[in-house]
């Protein structure tokens, strides 16, 4: 299937990627900027997961999610941008695991954004369409 096979999707597709990848989007800044100050509850909060009540620490995460999200919010980087991300999400998704987070609310909520993440993509990209076609 090539690219201008794929390009064939229908608006009400295109506007559900782009709806998707808001979502992303959106909720990526807000746990960005709320790492930057960073805020008390956040550096608290990271403790029981087992990282240290360490502003630097927390202001570096911000930094690696913000730059993840600006390229995967950006046209031209966003598969690199959704890399990223799913790296990202996967460090999170292993902390919740060493530590026994509960499974389906904290544990797995990674990977219900990175199904969100990849789907939005998925949708408004034809390029990500070409290179993983589903069969009809």
């Amino acid at each position: 299937m090539s690219i201008s096979e794929t390009a064939s999707l229908s608006p009400r597709a295109l506007w559900t990627g782009r709806v998707l990848s808001a979502v992303i989007v959106l909720f990526m800044v807000f746990d960005g900027v709320i790492k930057l100050p960073p805020l008390d509850v956040v550096t608290q909060t990271m403790v029981p997961l087992g990282w240290p009540a360490d502003a630097n620490v927390a202001r570096m995460l911000g930094v690696i999610g913000l730059i993840s999200t600006a390229l995967y919010a950006l046209p031209r980087t966003s598969v690199p941008g959704a890399i990223l991300l799913t790296a990202y999400l996967g460090g999170a998704i292993a902390t919740n695991m060493r530590v026994g987070s509960p499974l389906l609310s904290h544990t797995l909520f990674g990977v219900y954004l990175g199904i969100i993440l990849w789907g939005g993509l998925y949708l408004r990209d034809p390029r990500v369409r070409a290179l993983i076609p589903f069969s009809r």
